[in-house]
């Protein structure tokens, strides 16, 4: 393996922008993109959601008497 042009590590540092995409760990029951190891991420009732996902679904009551 050579080593990186920019970041000059083998194989490149994980902030390098040549680093290779980290691995996927779950797929979001919500969307279907890959939930990535770092990412944030919700396991409700057994499955997992995203951050966007979640955010999505996030509401404010509100009263209404009438």
């Amino acid at each position: 393996m050579e080593m990186c042009d920019i970041c000059l590590q083998s194989p490149c540092h994980p902030r390098c922008p040549n680093a290779a995409d980290p691995p996927a760990v779950f797929v979001c029951s919500g969307c279907g993109d890959d939930i990535c190891d770092g990412d944030d991420y919700w396991d409700i009732m057994g499955e997992q959601f995203c951050e966007n996902c979640v955010d999505n679904a996030r509401g404010v009551a509100v009263y209404d008497p009438e």
